[in-house]
């Protein structure tokens, strides 16, 4: 019996999610698309679940979109009624935890575009990232053209954009697009552990971070603080003094055990 093609394992409040395609380099074929907008879809009403880390098997995160099926299919990727049943953008949108990427290989185009769904990129030193939109003659349709610019610059983006070139994971730290590199053995514990701390604190208020900051980046600046100050406000309405306090005790006493 053959594995699945995605992998999901429980490691306490983290859900580790595995592309399980390595012989095709993690390749977006619909079938897989599919199993992920699935699992996704689950894991957002799995109560014990709050975060993911989303990682590949094999040499790939994933190379993007399986190009053998869609020149058979055809490549409007947002446009036609299949590709809306398994929209992977809103699947991911939608998910109301952090999602960790893991990205442990190549991440290329429809795999870019996947890796900017997360919510933080981990990587390891086999990393390699790449636009090729321009080079196969495809527009982007799950949203690269005007995440990467947000996240590392105009002129960054475009470059990378414009010459379909690759970028390895010591650039990609110091350009501001992962937050952190490891060796490869170390990439999936690593992604594990930092979901872990982001599921230790107020589950409350992981759920609402999350979405107030998602909310505000899509805003401009004034309408993101002025909806800052409406959630803070409606939010206190149900804080007492005496769990904030509490809740202080406890992080002193963790920053405590971490400088020890």
């Amino acid at each position: 019996m053959s594995e699945p093609i995605v992998l999901v394992e429980r490691h306490g409040a983290v859900a580790l999610v595995t592309l399980n395609r390595a012989d095709a380099l993690n390749a977006l074929s619909r079938a897989l698309r599919a199993e992920i907008v699935r699992v996704f879809t689950e894991l957002k009403d799995d109560k014990d679940i709050r975060a993911v880390v989303l990682t590949g098997k094999g040499r790939a995160f994933t190379a993007g979109i399986d190009l053998k099926e869609a020149g058979q299919t055809g490549f409007a990727l947002g446009a036609d009624e299949d590709s809306k049943s398994i929209n992977m953008l809103a699947a991911l949108e939608a998910y109301p935890w952090p999602i960790v990427g893991a990205i442990n290989g190549f991440a290329i185009t429809g795999g870019f575009e996947l890796a900017l769904m997360c919510d933080v990129l981990l990587a390891s030193e086999n990393a390699k990232f790449a636009d090729t939109h321009a080079r196969v003659g495809i527009v982007p349709g799950w949203g690269l053209s005007q995440k990467l610019s947000r996240l590392i610059g105009i002129s960054r983006a475009k470059e990378l954009s414009f010459t379909g070139n690759f970028l390895d994971a010591e650039t990609a730290e110091k350009w501001g697009l992962v937050n952190r590199v490891y060796k490869a053995e170390e990439l999936v514990p690593a992604a594990l552990k930092l979901a872990t701390e982001m599921t230790s604190t107020n589950p409350d208020l992981l759920f609402k971070y999350k979405a107030l900051i998602d909310d505000g980046f899509g805003m401009t600046f004034a309408a993101a603080m002025k909806e800052e100050v409406k959630r803070s406000i409606d939010h206190s309405k149900s804080v007492s003094a005496s769990a904030v306090e509490e809740a202080r005790k406890q992080v002193t006493a963790r920053g405590r055990d971490q400088q020890s």
